[in-house]
Parts: structure tokens; sequence; C-alpha cells
């Protein structure tokens, strides 16, 4: 069964940095995850950015914009650590694709996704690091669109932070651990903070 840990903090926090050392500290053999689209130039810069970042440093990647169940039964052979950056971007990937195709995605398809995706990843042994945004702290936005997908962000972090073993908020470049696992007795435990 997989080992989940859930990255989350503003933009420009340093949390996707934070993510690739701890994924380099877990094992050599890495995948990393991209789900972010390539639209426009200012995008495409972003892209390289990180990109450049990860050179070097003995990444695998692959790019997945929505399909991330599948990514689990098809990409990670091989792979002790997975990291997905990042799911902020997933879920405007999936509100992007369904308005196209006239859907609508609500809190409840949301949450199938979500439940989706990580049921794949239970079947994973290794290690799986999602990195998100935090997006419920800034200004409500003006328009229903972009409330629903802070909303639809907010709901996939909850479901994704119950469900992992660690919980970690990156403010400022500094990692802050809100939720842990401990190894006691040979038995996981979680510690709160």
């Amino acid at each position: 069964m997989a080992k989940l840990i859930l990255i989350t903090g503003g933009a420009r926090s340093g949390k996707s940095s934070f993510a690739l050392t701890l994924a380099e500290s877990i094992s050599a053999k890495r995948l990393f995850v991209a789900t972010c689209p390539n639209l426009d130039q200012e995008m495409s810069a972003r892209v390289e950015r990180h990109r450049d970042e990860r050179r070097g440093r003995g990444w695998a990647t692959v790019e997945r914009p929505t399909e991330l169940a599948a990514l689990f039964t098809d990409d990670v052979a091989g792979f002790a650590v997975v990291l997905i950056d990042c799911l902020t971007l997933w879920v405007n990937n999936l509100l992007f694709t369904a308005s196209d195709g006239g859907e609508s995605i609500d809190d409840f398809r949301i949450g199938e996704l979500c439940e989706e995706w990580l049921r794949q990843a239970e079947k994973y042994d290794g290690t799986v690091i999602c990195v998100t945004n935090e997006v419920g702290l800034g200004i409500v936005p003006d328009n229903p669109l972009a409330r629903r997908y802070r909303d639809l962000i907010g709901t996939c972090n909850q479901i994704i932070g119950r469900k992992a073993e660690e919980v970690v908020l990156v403010s400022c470049g500094i990692p802050l651990y809100l939720k842990r696992s401990v190894e006691s007795n040979n038995t996981r435990q979680e510690e709160r903070l």
C-alpha cells in the first residue's frame, strides 16, 4: 500500500522545491507527474523553469493533465516514489474538460474522481507525494466560476488530506507539519501538530 504525503501552501511558497527534495531523499527511482497544460507563452516559461529545476537530478517525467487513476495502472512500475505536481492544476483541467464537453463538476464529482485515483494508488507499493495550493486563505473570488474552482480545490485537498499519512504546509519556504505518521512499536500512529 502506498504512503501518501500531501504538500500544500500558497503560490510561490516553496512547496514544489520542498516536494522535490523530499522525494529525492526517499529514492533514486522517481517519477514526476506533470499536470500543467501548456496553454500560452507564460505557462510555457513556468513549465520550463520546473523542468530546469529537475534537470540532472534523476527524474523521469510523465504528463497526466487529467488521468491520475490511469497513472497508477500504466506508469508507476519500477518507481519507488511518485510526485504529482500539482492537484490544483488537475482540478483546473477537469473543470475545463468538463465545461468543454457541456458537463459540470461539483463537490460530489470531484470527490468521486479523487477517490478513484486514490483507490488505484493504494495498490502501488511506494510513496506518493502530492503538491497542491492552499487557495482558501485569500480573497473570495468575484465570479461564480472562480468560486466554484476554489471550492473544488478545497474539497480535493480535504479528501487527500484525510487519506494522507503526512500533510505539510509550506510557507516562506519553511515546511510546517500539520499531520505526520510516527512509528511506534511497529505500528503507525497519526500525530497532529
